[in-house]
């Protein structure tokens, strides 16, 4: 069959082209003919002209590549292989929202044929291939799983703005539902994965392999967090403390700051959600949880704090928050923490400004209720760097001191400024 991909006899298609698809969508049609379905016609339509709607990939990427990108279902009649990859976010109640996941699977089965592959690459709790999707398609289609067609996981590693750890070069996980399909799969990741495959023992370990990556990460930060705020009390500087402790050779040096995004802050849920329908309550990770998604109304009372404490009337208080976007030197703005600081400000009356160089203000209004300026004026009473955004990285102090009231705080939450200001209140994680 990968003799018939590449012989272009046979087609593959992504389905969901965002920050994963993409990538992986126009790696394949280097070597493959690809079909790229998304059911936003808008992003369609930008992808047709050699745009990325998510502004990860330049235009040369779209150069030299057999794809075609189309919305409309009928165009996946043909397809061989299908490649699922969806957001899998959380919903208002911190539950996973498995509606595009399974609204993708139900497109998929609608064109299913015999000896057809399809393999998942969104982000899911472990069983949910083969206890959520496998018996969407089965139904759909009247076919069988595993006789009349074969299922995989391959858990996605993209990593937004990281130019560094790309497809090429970072380690495939692969799982399929049988010996067959397992390597059968693999071969088809080693056309475009230079790094290579590693072969999960299943599905169900590789969905846990991709919940565990980012859940460790979760609650290293949350330890980081949770020692920030012990640290502040005793007047000492984290990011000091996290430089001495970092000479010893096997300290694991994670960082303070707002966890939020698409991975970090989602996919921990989705480990807890299905521990608690097995009947097990989760301590270690809903605590890190808890603390993470607390930070952003942690800072925002630090500073009103330290603006009252100067004698500041807070209801008369401006404040100047910088970075919007989840995390550096992204346009992403999926799950940004950000918000939790204007909405904290905003209860206790204080007027607050939003900047940021690389998010999209109408976006930001859309998801978030506030707009992203362009242009802002001082005096401020406080200038809150949320985001360490490399634009930001060059700001010299005589540039705050210009939008600071004379005695305003700058509280540079990742510590960029940290040991490089003398005349100015200073705070940082």
């Amino acid at each position: 069959m990968i003799d018939r991909l590449l012989q272009k006899k046979d087609k593959l298609a992504v389905i969901g082209l965002g920050y994963v698809g993409l990538p992986i969508a126009l790696e394949f049609a280097k070597k493959i003919s690809v079909i790229g379905f998304d059911i936003n016609s808008q992003r369609i339509q930008l992808m047709k002209k050699g745009v990325d709607p998510s502004n990860e990939l330049s235009k040369e990427h779209f150069d030299n590549v057999d794809i075609q990108f189309t919305d409309n279902p009928d165009h996946l009649k043909d397809v061989r292989f299908f490649i699922v990859a969806v957001p899998t976010p959380i919903d208002e109640f911190k539950q996973p929202d498995l509606g595009p996941l399974l609204s993708a699977t139900q497109t998929v089965a609608n064109v299913l044929k015999k000896d057809d592959y399809v393999i998942f690459e969104s982000t899911v709790y472990p069983g949910c291939t083969e206890e959520d999707c496998v018996p969407i398609l089965e139904r759909i289609s009247g076919f069988s799983f595993i006789k009349d067609f074969k299922v995989g996981y391959s858990p996605e590693r993209i990593n937004p703005g990281d130019q560094t750890h790309t497809l090429h070069n970072v380690i495939k996980v692969v799982s399929g539902c049988d010996e067959e399909s397992l390597n059968l799969i693999a071969s088809l990741y080693e056309l475009v994965v230079d790094a290579g495959v590693h072969k999960a023992a299943s599905i169900k370990v590789a969905e846990a392999a991709k919940i565990i990556e980012n859940t460790q990460r979760d609650v290293n930060i949350a330890l980081m967090n949770e020692l920030s705020i012990i640290f502040d009390k005793m007047q000492i500087n984290t990011f000091d403390v996290l430089d001495a402790a970092s000479t010893k050779w096997n300290f694991l040096k994670f960082y303070p700051g707002l966890v939020g995004g698409h991975c970090i802050g989602v996919d921990p849920y989705y480990l807890t959600h299905k521990a608690a329908q097995l009947g097990y309550h989760s301590k270690v990770i809903t605590s890190g949880r808890d603390i993470n998604d607390s930070m952003g109304t942690h800072i925002a009372r630090q500073i009103v704090k330290k603006i009252i404490a100067k004698g500041k009337n807070i209801r008369e208080a401006r404040v100047l928050i910088m970075g919007a976007t989840f995390k550096e030197n992204v346009t992403d703005i999926r799950n940004s923490k950000v918000s939790d600081l204007v909405n904290e400000f905003k209860s206790f009356a204080v007027s607050v400004d939003v900047t940021d160089p690389l998010a999209n203000s109408e976006e930001v209004l859309h998801e978030y209720g506030f707009p992203i300026l362009s242009t802002f004026k001082g005096p401020y009473d406080a200038i809150i760097v949320a985001v360490s955004h490399q634009e930001y990285a060059s700001l010299n102090e005589y540039y705050f001191n210009t939008l600071l009231h004379p005695g305003g705080i700058l509280a540079d939450i990742k510590g960029i400024f940290r040991k490089k200001f003398t005349s100015l209140d200073y705070w940082s994680l």
